[in-house]
């Protein structure tokens, strides 16, 4: 039966990108192109934008946010309640069932929170490094414990904890289960082809009270491509419905486009510069320890702030709304306070000075590690070289800069970070500055900060705490925010589409006019 279904999943992407645009509406099948692969289909496993959003499809949560309005509701869960300051309990919804039919139970969400916690290779263990355990009380009771205050902690079970199926994925193992994951969302995948087709199917048993509501459109086949030149051609075709995140320069071309739409939000996604300050990718560059490269100078990191003309770029390559940063974090993220950051205008005789006292008076050569679009990688080299830095460009995947990043290879980084649409700088600052893999700065002033704001209800405390980290990255020149993101979408005007500002596009949402 599994090999039947496979077949005919796999005939239909054969079929499918021919027809013309309109017929999909006929067909009930949504066709979306996106760039970024996901590496693996374990919703623990990856950290791309892309991953997080399949994730919010295929599983479902203890809890739901509202796009509208912020506000937490239950979702698996009937109700939840603070037993104590470190002490969460929930009450699941009766009948559950995972998409192979298994019963959804709490011996579920005790395993997941288990496992995250316990298991190598979770992509981003800091998301999870809160939670001490979880306890069954009984089939539709669990309390999860916490090991320490943390009041961020109903947002991560929100946003970031999916529920596994315990009795699967402990048959067919973390290997078989990213090659035929099962959840409980409104959507099931039915097919995988080449690593680069992933196809889903409306999950009829969904229950009928979820707050994400009854998906409008049968199914959804998402192909994973190489570029944004490739995603543009494939929806200029009428071989896709939907596709996000080309260049701003292309807007106007994609709205031109016959029974196409352009649409763009100002979303939570802050674009940075990371910086090897403390030498650790010199170091393993070279082989010798202690190596220290031209950015462990805090007069060379100075320049690279004053090098970039950030309102510029906003401006002129980002567009719809983007807004350049001082702090190295979203405005509206509780902690958020760009009134202690350490401000750097754009001026590139200061950077120049600034190198020159370094050391560095005719400048240097670097890498530039990037996946963003050309138009900004162009623009950053062009910036850093003007000053003197002369920076060759590795463009690569998003997975295989995070790898790199992860290991500690990077000179130079042009990044960005989505925070898993976290309103909270929990979800930003710990992911580069408490020493793990993405840490480049390794500063145990700025590390306390974070920590103490990230373990305390008091939410004064914590904007003491985070206000002080804030200060001391902008001050030491450790992480350069550069601006906001604003996402560009493209698709068939026959559909109806809504974009939200947390950078998760709801196909469960969505619907054929």
């Amino acid at each position: 039966m599994r090999r039947r279904q496979w077949l005919a999943g796999a005939a239909l992407v054969t079929l499918v990108p021919t027809m013309p645009a309109l017929a999909q509406k006929a067909n009930d099948t949504l066709r979306i192109a996106w760039r970024d692969a996901i590496p693996n289909l374990d919703p623990y496993r990856n950290q791309l934008r892309a991953g997080l959003v399949l994730a919010h499809h295929v599983w479902d949560g203890l809890l739901y946010r509202d796009p509208e309005t912020f506000q937490i509701r239950p979702l698996l869960a009937r109700s939840y309640k603070w037993v104590d300051d470190t002490t969460l309990e929930f009450e699941l919804r009766s009948g559950l069932t995972f998409h192979n039919g298994d019963p959804l139970s709490a011996d579920d969400v005790v395993y997941t929170i288990n496992t995250v916690i316990s298991e190598p290779n979770i992509s981003v263990p800091g998301n999870y490094s809160y939670l001490a355990g979880a306890e069954r009380i009984d089939a539709l009771r669990v309390r999860i414990k916490l090991k320490r205050v943390f009041p961020a902690a109903v947002e991560y079970l929100t946003m970031v904890t999916p529920i596994l199926p315990q009795a699967y994925r402990e048959r067919v193992g973390a290997a078989g289960f990213a090659k035929a994951p099962v959840g409980a969302g409104p959507y099931r995948i039915s097919g995988i082809k080449d690593d680069t087709v992933i196809m889903l199917e409306r999950f009829d048993g969904y229950y009928a009270d979820s707050p994400k509501g009854k998906p409008a459109i049968g199914r959804i086949i998402i192909q994973q491509v190489a570029d944004a030149a490739a995603e543009i051609a494939l929806l200029r075709a009428g071989e896709v419905d939907w596709i996000w995140k080309f260049a701003a320069d292309q807007f106007d071309e994609v709205d031109r486009m016959a029974n196409v739409r352009a649409t763009r939000s100002e979303s939570m996604r802050v674009g940075y510069l990371g910086m090897d300050a403390t030498g650790r990718a010199e170091a393993n560059a070279t082989g010798r320890t202690g190596a220290d490269g031209p950015f462990t100078r805090l007069k060379v990191r100075q320049a690279v702030f004053h090098a970039i003309d950030r309102a510029g770029m906003a401006k002129t390559l980002v567009q719809g709304g983007s807004r350049p940063l001082d702090a190295p974090c979203f405005p509206t993220q509780f902690g958020c306070d760009a009134s202690v950051a350490v401000k750097y205008d754009y001026n590139p005789d200061k950077a120049r000075k600034l190198l020159a006292e370094a050391g560095y008076p005719d400048g240097f050569d670097t890498e530039l590690a990037s996946y963003l679009l050309p138009q900004m990688e162009e623009a950053l080299i062009g910036y850093l070289g003007a000053v003197g830095i002369r920076a060759r460009l590795s463009h690569m995947t998003a997975a295989a800069l995070t790898e790199r990043s992860r290991d500690g290879r990077n000179l130079l980084e042009a990044a960005d970070w989505g925070s898993y649409s976290i309103n909270d700088v929990s979800a930003i600052l710990p992911q580069y500055f408490t020493g793990g893999g993405a840490d480049y700065a390794r500063d145990a002033e700025v590390k306390a900060a974070v920590e103490s704001g990230s373990t305390t209800t008091d939410p004064e405390q914590r904007r003491k705490h985070y206000a002080l980290a804030i200060r001391l990255i902008t001050e030491r020149a450790l992480w350069l925010p550069l601006f906001t993101h604003s996402i560009t979408y493209g698709h068939a005007r026959e559909l109806n589409f809504k974009p939200f500002p947390d950078e998760l596009p709801r196909f469960y949402m969505t619907s054929w006019r």
